[in-house]
Parts: C-alpha cells; sequence; structure tokens
C-alpha cells in the first residue's frame, strides 16, 4: 500500500464552506490514515461552531493535524441523553454543527442514529458529508461477492446473543460483514468452527494503515494466523455468503 511521504506538509489548504445555520452536519472521518479526510469534510468541520465527538481528545488530533481550530463537545452512547437535546437546541438557535465519530461515518454502529431520529421528531434540518468506510474497505478488501452484503454491526459479546448472530451471518445469501474487537476475535472464531468449520471468511485489520492486511480462510486457519501483534485494535469480520454453495447444488 502507496503511505504519504514523511516530507508531505502537515497543513493543506481548506476551502470556505457554505455551513447553513441550522443544519446538522455528519461528516465521516479516517479509519486509519489521517490523509484520508476529504477537503468538503474539513472545510464543514472549520466552519462549524462546535464539533461533537465521541472522543473528543482523537478528534482533537485530526484537527491539528490540518490545523483546524474548532470548539468540541463530547458525545457518545454514555451522555447521549444529555447530548442530544442541546444538540437539538443549538441547532434550534441556528448553531451550525458538525458530528463525527471517531472513525468513518457517524451513525453505523455508535449514538448518532439516536439523534438522527430526534431531529426527524423535530423536523430538523441534517446532512451527510460520505467518506471512509470500514465496512465497504473490508467487503472490497474481502475479495467475496459485493452485489449482495449484510451489514450486522458488532459482534454480541454473550455467548448465546453471539451464537445467534452469527448463524443468522452463516445462514445469510450473500457476504456478511461484523465488526470484532481483536480481544474477542478468537472466541467468536471459535463460534464459527464450532457452526460450519469449512466456511470462508476474511479478516480485515489495519485497514488504511502501514500494515494492513486481509487474511482469509476457515475458522481454523484464521485461529492459526490471529496470535500476537496481529491482534491489536478493532477488526472487521466477513462471512463468505451460502448464494454462490446454493447455486451450484440445484439442478
Amino acid at each position: 500500500m502507496t503511505q504519504p511521504r514523511s516530507g508531505t506538509p502537515r497543513t493543506v489548504a481548506v476551502p470556505e464552506a457554505e455551513l447553513p445555520a441550522g443544519v446538522c452536519q455528519f461528516v465521516a472521518t479516517p479509519i486509519g490514515n489521517l490523509a484520508d479526510i476529504g477537503l468538503r469534510a474539513l472545510s464543514v468541520l472549520a466552519a462549524a461552531d462546535v464539533v461533537y465527538a465521541e472522543d473528543t481528545r482523537h478528534t482533537r488530533r485530526l484537527l491539528d493535524r490540518y490545523d483546524v481550530s474548532v470548539p468540541l463537545a463530547s458525545f457518545h452512547d454514555h451522555n447521549a441523553a444529555r447530548a442530544v437535546p442541546a444538540i437539538v437546541a443549538r441547532l434550534r438557535e441556528g448553531g451550525r454543527v458538525a458530528v463525527v465519530s471517531d472513525a468513518g461515518m457517524p451513525c453505523i454502529s455508535d449514538p448518532g442514529y439516536a439523534l438522527v431520529a430526534a431531529l426527524r421528531r423535530e423536523e430538523l434540518p441534517y446532512t451527510v458529508v460520505p467518506g471512509p468506510s470500514s465496512v465497504l474497505a473490508a467487503l472490497v478488501l474481502s475479495g467475496f461477492p459485493t452485489d449482495r452484503f449484510r451489514f450486522l454491526g458488532f459482534v454480541q459479546r454473550k455467548s448465546g446473543a453471539r451464537r445467534r448472530q452469527l448463524e443468522l451471518a452463516l445462514a445469510e445469501a450473500g457476504t456478511s460483514v461484523l465488526l470484532e474487537s481483536c480481544h474477542r476475535i478468537r472466541s467468536t472464531l471459535e463460534a464459527v468452527q464450532e457452526l460450519d468449520p469449512a466456511r470462508e471468511l476474511a479478516v480485515a485489520r489495519e485497514i488504511t494503515k502501514l500494515h494492513e492486511e486481509t487474511l482469509r480462510g476457515p475458522a481454523e486457519d484464521l485461529l492459526r494466523l490471529l496470535t500476537g501483534p496481529r491482534l491489536r485494535g478493532e477488526l472487521v469480520l466477513l462471512v463468505r455468503g451460502t448464494g454462490e454453495r446454493r447455486q451450484k447444488e440445484e439442478p
């Protein structure tokens, strides 16, 4: 993978944005490589009165990388009940609000959906500044069929719920995409091995980073490979669908 040269300037020319008052902007951010931020995303963030972020320290590092100075406020699972009304009130007053997640597209497996639901109830406008997505990147990296896929979110932590979720993924005709922590990926693969030891899987790790790689094979092979330094960060697990198999089995 090509990486930015070390001599690349730390700042870029950020175009001025026409950021309408009272409109909430959901802005996608890099999933690993900070160079993946878009110029439109930077301009919207720079023009906002406040940027709501899951982890303000994480987002501050991104903004500092591009010399964007804007106030940050927290918006995460644990404070959504307070943050959502505050965002709604700010928008009603004509505020320019941007919302980001730690990585990728807001509202995908994060509390952003609760805000969207509130904006719809209050009939307040919102829009999206699209960008990086670990789900779509991993889908392409896997080499599995992309014409039909199902995103199942984070793998459930409790064994019973996890088993039901994996059964659903294994029954899917198209490719299934799940998010998993490096701390739990081995127990998840062991569950898949018990349910369908022959099923082809893929695990995408360090997406867009220097050590990006995609591991493919049945659960047994991946368990052998996923040890040591490979057990870092969040991973994307992909399950090849049954569609091709069913087509071959049909008379």
